[in-house]
């Protein structure tokens, strides 16, 4: 699926390791003023398709595009000037502070005129995140959920037009986890592209424009959440039943497993 507004677009592209094959012929835009979220089980190659869309991995067959140009002849530092991403491990070498970690965000910006705005946009970043109180704490010492908050304050800071976030909500309670996909919708109602992992298929449903589901490395599906969201294709992709009810608020889709007592 194409469309003229896209930021990154993958044009039938493969990934592959040896002989196994983890992305397969897949071809999908990420486009501006929408969230999409890829969703799959385990092993269906979301995270590598992420990692492509970024330019962290070349692909061995197909072509990646941001913004219409080939992204691998992109320089790295006009790269990082174009998309932001949030992986999934938020390591740290070196025992820097929170704050030190959230102002790395603006070093694609040095010598450039953005740079103007670096205290604005951290204390920005910083605030939707809700990390100020772990400014002076050394990163190694943060528990997952609260590495993950000060990695998203990071990558919020670098200011891209393009957001790729790579299971953003996996360490994080519930609060936090809907504290991050507003902020994901936000930067979307701002015009931004974002492209997010996610296993929570109702979190899916409530927050992306549209989901693309990855089964064995191949694109099954992309539309809106209740198009996609069928217990037919979930049963079929994931291996388990289930059943869809509608959200009472908002009326997204809510998929529930089906259970036996």
């Amino acid at each position: 699926m194409t469309g003229e507004d896209a930021a990154l677009r993958l044009d039938a592209v493969s990934y592959q390791v040896g002989a196994a094959r983890i992305v397969d012929e897949v071809s999908l835009d990420v486009r501006y003023g929408q969230v999409l979220a890829l969703v799959g089980p385990n092993g269906a190659g979301k995270s590598t398709l992420l990692s492509l869309l970024a330019g962290d991995l070349t692909p061995s067959g197909g072509r990646v595009l941001i913004e219409g140009s080939p992204l691998d002849e992109q320089a790295p530092k006009q790269l990082a000037r174009m998309r932001a991403v949030l992986l999934q491990s938020n390591q740290v070498v070196f025992s820097f502070t929170s704050r030190e970690v959230i102002e790395m965000g603006r070093a694609p910006w040095i010598g450039a005129e953005e740079s103007a705005d670096d205290e604005r946009l951290i204390a920005d970043a910083v605030a939707a995140t809700d990390v100020a109180h772990l400014g002076d704490r050394r990163f190694p010492t943060l528990s997952g959920g609260e590495r993950a908050r000060v990695s998203l304050a990071r990558v919020l800071a670098q200011d891209t037009a393009i957001v790729l976030l790579d299971e953003p909500t996996a360490a994080l309670d519930l609060r936090h986890q809907e504290q991050v996909l507003r902020v994901a919708r936000d930067l979307a109602a701002g015009g931004r592209a974002v492209a997010v992992v996610l296993h929570d298929l109702s979190l899916a449903a409530a927050y992306a424009d549209e989901i693309a589901v990855l089964h064995g490395g191949r694109l099954v599906a992309r539309d809106a959440p209740s198009a996609v969201l069928t217990a037919e294709r979930i049963e079929a992709v994931y291996g388990t039943p289930v059943r869809i009810v509608s959200d009472p608020g908002t009326g997204a889709p809510v998929v529930l497993p089906r259970r036996e007592l």
